[in-house]
């Protein structure tokens, strides 16, 4: 019995929801699940299909992007989940995948606007999308500027990763987090539906506005406010 099995198995069921939702083909896409009290994380590794995945396959590593358990290589992102998870109080996992609309809007450097109730019921603005990467970044450690990049919209921005739990990187894609790593990925299924819903929403009516700021917080809040009173208690 390995001390890490618990771990292993959350980040392998995570994983294995990225093909199921379309979220990613082939080896495309990663998710991470964190372990707070040992400081370390369960990762895909590197090039491995999604259908000859194992949960003895999973990857633990440490904040540093030490292998600490595992004989695979870690997913190539790794570095950028570790930058995160030292950033954002309160992650307990993480999401990047290559979603086709997703990646569509991070492609086209934009973040999504906020047309509808269905994304107020979510975060309570655009999706965000980074500046696209400078040289200087791209020929430093790529991985963890990656990370360096979604901190520095967060902080331009002046937005709470706990409100915003999504964020397209530019000319990259989708990266998304929650409080352990099926929350993580609720989030990439859902920015995957507001990326499609925008796009289809501009294709019909190209001046669409922004959805009004009385209707963002009345959805926003009914979910997410302290008197919230969506669902079951």
């Amino acid at each position: 019995m390995n001390k890490y099995d618990s771990l292993k198995e959350e980040a392998y069921l995570a994983n294995m929801e990225i093909p199921k939702h379309g979220l990613a083909i082939y080896t495309f896409g990663n998710v991470s699940a964190y372990d707070k009290e040992n400081a370390v994380f369960a990762i895909k590794p590197s090039g491995v299909p999604y259908d000859e995945l194992q949960v003895a396959d999973m990857v633990i590593v440490d904040l540093k992007g030490t292998v600490v358990d595992g004989s695979l290589n870690p997913s190539s992102d790794t570095m950028t989940h570790a930058v995160l998870y030292s950033a954002f109080e309160g992650l307990g996992g993480i999401v990047h995948t290559h979603s086709p609309y997703a990646v569509g809007w991070a492609q086209a450097m934009r973040s999504i606007p906020i047309y509808g109730t269905t994304h107020a019921d979510h975060l309570p603005g655009n999706v965000p999308c980074t500046e696209v990467m400078a040289d200087s970044m791209i020929e430093g450690d790529y991985e963890v500027e990656t990370g360096n990049q979604i901190l520095n919209v967060f902080r331009e921005k002046s937005l709470s990763h706990k409100e915003y739990e999504m964020v397209l990187v530019a000319c990259h894609g989708p990266f998304s987090w929650g409080k352990d790593a099926m929350k993580a990925v609720y989030n990439s299924v859902v920015l995957e539906e507001l990326a499609k819903m925008a796009l289809f929403t501009e294709q019909a009516n190209p001046q669409t506005p922004e959805l009004k700021q009385g209707l963002i917080m009345k959805h926003y809040e009914r979910k997410h406010g302290k008197n919230a009173y969506y669902g079951q208690k």
